[in-house]
């Protein structure tokens, strides 16, 4: 079965970390672009960062540039989303998504019209 597992979520304090973890399993993630979106209650799905094929390019989100950080590791067939100082606003179900197709190392975009694979999300909140 081709699917993306994400983990990694749970309840944090605010100003606290996570680390999120996507796990592809049935095809490979190599010379794709992946990409991290969110939903929060009653709000459309956002993007919220995007890694290149080959990993030169990421592109973040204003709301969490600085905070947090993007990363893939094709050995593993995983990609990984760091979360710094958590705010109450990034609480929101947090889905990885893959292209469907290889493609060339380009810089990545946030349109899900892009991605083809999605993830079923986890849930991260964030609270005192």
């Amino acid at each position: 079965q081709l699917q993306l597992v994400e983990s990694g979520g749970g309840l944090v304090q605010p100003g606290g970390s996570l680390r999120l973890s996507c796990a592809a399993s049935g095809f490979t993630l190599d010379n794709k672009r992946i990409g991290w979106f969110r939903q929060a209650p009653g709000k459309e799905r956002e993007g919220v960062s995007c890694i290149s094929s080959s990993g030169s390019y990421t592109n973040y989100a204003d709301s969490v540039k600085g905070r947090f950080t993007i990363s893939r590791d094709n050995a593993k067939n995983m990609v990984y989303l760091q979360m710094n100082s958590l705010k109450s606003e990034d609480t929101a179900i947090y889905y990885c998504a893959a292209g469907l197709r290889p493609t060339l190392e380009t810089m990545c975009t946030m349109s899900r019209r892009i991605f083809g694979y999605w993830g079923q999300g986890t849930q991260v909140t964030v609270s005192s």
